[in-house]
């Protein structure tokens, strides 16, 4: 857990949990979902003999920009889309549960730039497959984890090495026949910059004083005003203690002491 401060009106403030993870439906339902997705446009294709692999990218020509997003869905045969289906059925759910707020805006985005950058560097021929936005999902999880600093997200980063860190060479060309490099490479970039640009506030340092926020001044707090320029201990002088006289008249009062007199 996080701790985090509560707001309050008094001088002390209380410190409070903060759960950043959270097991909710989606994190199931999410890759279940897309996966079946990709599934049943095999079965499509499968079952009525039509391929629909002219959706796929097909770098820079016009006619290949469609294939920026249904790219992602389309699979040449039931070995890559079962590979792809279990990257996918464990990368997803790590990124709905760790990532909560940040998973819908990674995945949107995994699938467009990730296609994008395939229609930009790659080779002319029909690109297809999720091998892109598996490649962003693994660089995203991995670099994410390594700028938070956050104990079990660099736990994770390093479960995220374990796991596909062996998939880094088949960015590179010539490693392997038919597949698409250039989509491994412009995933693994998309999943980097995301990783750098996106924000994590579930994940900051808990603010606890006054002077660890960003907006402090310390030329306006009381108690640095105690502090010359070179960092001693010089308090300002109190002021003058000014009697206020709490009776004040016009009129002349007379007072006479009674008694005492023998």
């Amino acid at each position: 857990p996080v701790t985090g401060v509560q707001t309050c009106a008094l001088p002390i403030c209380f410190p409070v949990t903060i759960i950043p993870f959270q097991f909710t439906k989606a994190v199931i339902l999410l890759p279940l979902f897309f996966v079946l997705t990709l599934w049943l446009v095999f079965w499509y294709e499968w079952r009525f003999h039509h391929s629909l692999s002219h959706f796929g990218v097909y770098p820079r020509e016009v006619f290949g920009l469609k294939g920026i997003l249904f790219s992602q869905f389309l699979h040449g045969d039931i070995e890559h889309l079962a590979n792809n289906s279990i990257a996918l059925l464990v990368l997803l759910p790590i990124l709905r549960y760790f990532y909560k707020e940040q998973s819908f805006v990674v995945l949107f985005l995994g699938i467009l730039f990730s296609g994008l950058g395939t229609w930009l560097l790659g080779r002319p021929s029909y690109h297809i497959g999720a091998s892109g936005l598996i490649y962003a999902l693994v660089s995203f999880i991995f670099f994410k984890g390594v700028f938070t600093k956050y104990y079990r997200l660099v736990a994770l980063s390093f479960t995220i090495v374990i796991l596909y860190g062996g998939s880094v060479w088949y960015m590179f060309p010539n490693v392997k026949e038919g597949i698409s490099w250039e989509g491994h490479l412009a995933g693994f970039f998309v999943g980097l910059a995301l990783a750098l640009i996106s924000k994590t506030p579930q994940f900051s340092k808990p603010i606890f004083y006054e002077w660890e926020k960003p907006d402090f001044n310390p030329e306006l707090d009381p108690f640095m005003k105690n502090f010359d320029e070179k960092g001693n201990f010089n308090p300002p002088p109190k002021p003058e203690e000014v009697i206020k006289e709490y009776f004040n008249s016009s009129m002349k009062v007379v007072y006479e002491f009674l008694g005492g007199k023998k």
